[in-house]
């Protein structure tokens, strides 16, 4: 795998076949190389905590993975120094977001208008900006990122979490001791099962499929939402290609799929006409990833010597794009409230309870926004015999500048302490 960026590559630690349980100790282990425990990692690095990232694959490639960087994240990197080196990446910018119901009646929301420095939303693909962060870390010697890393069990000693278990790619098994473990591994995190601790579920009315299609510059830019009967389409902007998210009520693949790609490539071209040249190039189901979309919520995100935070704590919906923005912040918050502590050696529950306790209601606050949009709109886009249209309160100007906002954002921004 290589790191694009001019930071000396993260250090990869295969543990010895030998080893000793004792071998192997950190202050905190970080299990999960997505953005939320890439980026904890690397700013609990910077502070001089010693900090070890566990990551289950090989590379962090990985098919339709969220790759959205809104506002919030830019300027958090740019609080870091690392927002120019990260924009050299090639990246698409959003500035607006189009959606168009029944009848050609839309709204756009235009993030162009923000007063921040960053009036867009970055499209970069989250493999190569796992690559940056975990390269930037990798300039500060506290920080290890142990790849092929398959965490088995939570190490518990006097009613706290005091580490992992760990396999290699050969399936020898590890043992890494810490002060504090977390959970960073995503909406189906293997720490969350193994601590015992059950998010209370949602299930939002649809499923999604992902697939690419060629762009052509004539076809416009940004991001695009369009809604006809029992089916929604929604576009994404990554340069050459548009990633085209196909939007059907919520078990009904298996029925699209025994009807044939015809049926998908008739869908797509009666809600984008100018893309019915190009749906010849879906040739095979294996071009098709489905999401199936849920959202969950954890009651309570932490226990003595763990927490959870990103997916492995809140699974989002898709809707807005959000989940890696909130992720992120989860990560800010956990490493300005958790470093000094960390620093300190002893990390109390106290000290837990205070990072969900500034991350849960926004956390609420926007799924519960998500939830709006997927009651009042999707729900209905979804129904084949109720033509839809935007949101009414879109309508309004100074109405749709908030929900811009709202979407770069968020509720509180998080920023980097220290």
């Amino acid at each position: 795998m290589s790191v694009m960026t001019n930071a000396a590559p993260a250090e990869r630690v295969p543990a010895a076949a030998g080893d000793s349980p004792a071998a192997q100790r950190t202050t905190c282990c970080v299990v999960g190389g997505g953005p939320a425990g890439a980026v904890l990692a690397l700013l609990l690095a910077r502070r001089g905590v010693a900090v070890t990232l566990l990551e289950l694959h090989g590379d962090f490639d990985r098919d339709f993975r969220g790759d959205t960087l809104h506002p919030s994240v830019l300027e958090i990197m740019d609080g870091l120094g690392l927002a120019d080196r990260l924009l050299e990446l090639p990246h698409s910018k959003i500035r607006t977001l189009n959606m168009m119901g029944a009848g050609g009646r839309g709204v756009t929301l235009d993030f162009g208008a923000l007063k921040t420095k960053y009036p867009y939303i970055a499209a970069l693909p989250q493999a190569r900006f796992l690559e940056f962060i975990t390269g930037e870390a990798g300039r500060h010697p506290h920080f290890r990122l142990v790849m092929n890393a398959n965490v088995r069990e939570l190490i518990e000693e006097g009613g706290a979490v005091r580490g992992v278990r760990y396999e290699d790619k050969a399936g020898r098994t590890h043992e890494l001791r810490a002060l504090l473990t977390v959970g960073a591994d995503g909406r189906s995190s293997r720490v969350r099962r193994l601590s015992g601790m059950e998010p209370v579920k949602t299930s939002p009315p649809m499923d999604v499929l992902w697939f690419r299609l060629p762009r052509r510059e004539s076809d416009g830019a940004g991001v695009g939402g369009r809604f006809g009967r029992g089916r929604i389409l929604v576009q994404l902007d990554r340069g050459e290609e548009w990633q085209v998210g196909y939007v059907i009520p919520k078990g009904s693949y298996q029925r699209l799929r025994a009807a044939g790609l015809n049926e998908l490539r008739r869908g797509v071209a009666e809600l984008g006409p100018e893309l019915s040249d190009r749906v010849g190039h879906l040739k095979d189901w294996k071009q098709v990833s489905l999401l199936s979309v849920e959202s969950s919520l954890l009651e309570q995100w932490y226990r003595p010597g763990l927490l959870l935070i990103g997916d492995a704590a809140h699974v989002m919906s898709p809707v807005a794009g959000v989940g890696i923005n909130y992720a992120i912040q989860d990560a800010v918050v956990a490493a300005n409230v958790l470093a000094g502590p960390l620093l300190a050696g002893e990390v109390r529950p106290s000290a837990l309870r205070a990072v969900q306790r500034r991350r849960r209601l926004p956390t609420r606050i926007i799924q519960a926004f998500q939830s709006m949009i997927q009651r009042r709109l999707i729900s209905q886009a979804l129904d084949a015999e109720r033509p839809v249209t935007p949101p009414a309160f879109l309508r309004f100007a100074p109405l749709r500048r908030l929900a811009a906002r709202f979407i770069a954002f968020g509720v509180w921004p998080a920023r980097v302490k220290g």
